[in-house]
């Protein structure tokens, strides 16, 4: 499977620009655009470094317009869409192919008989984006013309220029720019031609997916220099676009082909961890192989005082932080799935060190202030997450350091901790919620709205809650404490979790003991009462819950979050603030809950070539919308069109997850 376009795609701006390429760092920036070289998102740009790792993250190089000049010929290659509604100029309609090069971007474009390449990537563990031009084809030497327009911005928002003059100065192979007074100094370098400093606003980008949001969707970017360069097909051009350090002076930075072949071996040794420890690899589907390397975009850096190791996880491109429950969903799939064990374990300790009160923070916010520590699942995932790794790697040692922690997470939880998060001791189940927040993972608020709330004793807080009760007695056992405490629990919340059932529509409530007594809308949230590890409920139960889910919730990409039929459905995912959010949770499809489906389907039937034929319809999707990756929701009602993020670290884990534990099943 090659992910790749010729014109019939590239050479209509509809087509390309509703595709998305992304490249990362490894510390939470990365670089993303469109086919079509159109920005449409605030957050497209070259270079959106973070300059707090993994966050502060900031525009700082927002595109170069490219010229070529070939013989007598002179055409663009690039597009701009004015806040008039024009387009000019169209240099898409030059692209002869665009294809990714495992997640490298690759353009190749025709001009009479030249042929040019131009290949985007950043350094991993640097703020420092590399592109590429080649002649791979001409009777003459050709001319790049490139202008490098900048920003200095919060990659949430939008520029107006004005009368802001940032600092352009010249230096050795570029210019570096200054936007203010204690600004974090950017260069524009290229390892050949002649370089013009500039400083002149191109106004009016007119930001067209920022406008289907219901956001301000007009920016301004700053022209601040330019290159003319020859390119032969024995001289590539190379620009490099860093927050990094003095790199003027480091001239290995210069040296694009250096540059490609340490990004192409990260990615290469990435496949080859993978099948090492995958034996089904050989075997597998080329879109397992782009979600492997997927996997690795969302995986940053963390560092600490006391941890300079530490890591975490990237919820989703582009304006996703990182959460902690998104993160100990994510990492059996990113780090276990794809052989690199060791990444797991710096999650988890990573994370051990910012529980408090029993809690996992559920968002780091983007500016550094304090955590946030508004979730009642996040912790819960962290535990499954252990018994995940110690499952795959038998790391005892990692598990005694992190026993007490989890100890110290069942006593809060018992006892009681924030927006009355406690276990009732009338029947051993986990309550949880106040008026105004939202503790599950389906968290949408608009303004005082929580659309929806779910107070009281959430299913999958409880199928969560006895997996967790339950994995305390293996990690005792293996650590040969005493278990009969964690038995004696686990019996008490599988006793109480038969409230759950419903009796007359023969599968699970979705919220016990709330405002309104019992919710009974049919929802995704009971299928983990069957894909975990430690199920409450019985086989014949089990099955029920998933012919209930795959007949009114299932779809190609994902699990519907509510039924068709039922009160406040929602069958599209578009629109403003407050109508996406509105129906973020109320029956919009998310990707990651098809992995659980598909392991409680294998559960309940043993069926390996149904459950892994579920998996299938995500291939045609790694070519739609981010290319490459996998979305982080769907419409609910067909064709199912792709919608929020375009990389979402859930949407990829869990896919490697389930066709990785079906893999190895016979």
């Amino acid at each position: 499977m090659t992910l790749a376009w010729g014109r019939e795609v590239c050479g209509h701006l509809d087509l390309a620009e509703g595709r998305e390429w992304l490249c990362t760092n490894g510390i939470g920036g990365f670089a993303s655009g469109t086919l079509a070289s159109v920005l449409t998102r605030r957050y497209h740009g070259l270079l959106v470094a973070a300059l707090t790792p993994p966050l502060g993250r900031t525009l700082l190089v927002a595109k170069l317009d490219d010229t070529i000049e070939y013989d007598t010929e002179r055409r663009p290659l690039f597009a701009n869409r004015w806040v008039d509604g024009t387009v000019d100029p169209h240099g898409y309609v030059e692209v002869e192919r665009f294809h990714l090069d495992g997640t490298t971007p690759v353009w190749t474009y025709a001009c009479a008989d030249a042929l040019i390449e131009k290949r985007i990537w950043m350094e991993q563990g640097a703020n420092t984006t590399y592109v590429r031009y080649r002649m791979l084809r001409g009777a003459a030497p050709a001319t790049l013309e490139l202008k490098a327009l900048v920003n200095y911005r919060d990659y949430h928002g939008t520029t107006r220029g004005n009368d802001w003059r940032m600092g352009v100065a010249r230096v050795p192979h570029g210019v570096r720019v200054t936007a203010f007074d204690g600004a974090r100094p950017f260069v524009v370098l290229a390892d050949t031609g002649e370089v013009e400093e500039a400083h002149g606003w191109h106004r009016g980008f007119a930001l067209t997916a920022e406008a289907a949001r219901g956001l301000d969707a007009v920016d301004d970017n700053l022209h601040v220099a330019t290159l003319r360069a020859p390119l032969t097909i024995d001289r590539p051009l190379t620009l490099v676009l860093s927050a990094e350090g003095s790199v003027v002076e480091q001239a290995p930075m210069l040296d694009g082909e250096a540059a490609w072949q340490r990004r192409a071996r990260h990615e290469a040794d990435l496949l080859t961890q993978w099948g090492a420890s995958q034996p089904a690899a050989k075997d597998a589907p080329a879109y397992v192989r782009h979600c492997v390397l997927a996997a690795d975009q969302f995986v940053a850096a963390r560092p600490t005082a006391s941890d300079p190791e530490g890591a975490t996880v990237i919820a989703g491109y582009h304006w996703f932080g990182d959460w902690g429950r998104d993160t100990m969903i994510s990492l059996p799939g990113l780090a276990l799935s794809t052989g690199r064990p060791e990444i797991a374990r710096r999650l988890l300790t990573t994370f051990a060190r910012f529980v408090d009160r029993g809690m996992l923070p559920n968002r780091f916010p983007d500016q550094g202030e304090a955590p946030e520590y508004n979730t009642v699942d996040a912790t819960l995932w962290y535990v499954d997450a252990i018994r995940a790794y110690v499952k795959a790697t038998d790391d005892d040692a990692t598990l005694k350091e992190l026993f007490p922690v989890l100890e110290d997470i069942v006593r809060w939880h018992r006892q009681g901790t924030r927006y009355g998060i406690k276990e009732d001791p009338a029947d051993g189940l986990l309550r949880a919620g106040e008026s105004g927040v939202q503790l599950t993972w389906m968290d949408a608020k608009v303004g005082d709205w929580v659309v929806t709330p779910r107070i009281g004793k959430p299913v999958e807080i409880n199928a969560l809650w006895y997996n967790a009760v339950r994995s305390m007695a293996w990690f005792a056992s293996r650590l040969g404490r005493p278990t009969a405490p964690w038995q004696s629990l686990g019996d008490r919340v599988k006793q109480g979790f038969d409230r759950f059932w419903h009796p007359r529509k023969q599968y699970c409530y979705d919220v016990l003991d709330g405002p309104t007594a019992f919710d009974d809308a049919l929802r995704p949230n009971q299928i983990f009462a069957v894909s975990l590890p430690e199920s409450p409920l019985s086989p014949a139960r089990q099955r029920r819950v998933v012919d209930t889910c795959g007949r009114h919730l299932l779809t190609s990409y994902g699990l519907r979050s509510l039924a068709p039929g039922e009160r406040g459905y929602c069958p599209r995912y578009a629109g403003d603030v407050v109508s996406r959010d509105g129906a973020y949770h109320q029956g919009t499809v998310w990707a990651w809950l098809l992995g659980p489906f598909v392991r409680a389907h294998f559960k309940v039937y043993r069926d390996r070539a149904a459950a892994l034929a579920m998996l299938a319809p995500l291939a045609d999707h790694l070519a739609d919308y981010g290319v490459g990756n996998i979305a982080e929701v769907f419409d609910a009602d067909p064709p199912f069109l792709p919608g929020g993020c375009i990389a979402q670290a859930w949407s990829v884990a869990e896919t490697l997850r389930a066709w990785s534990d079906l893999a190895v099943q016979r």
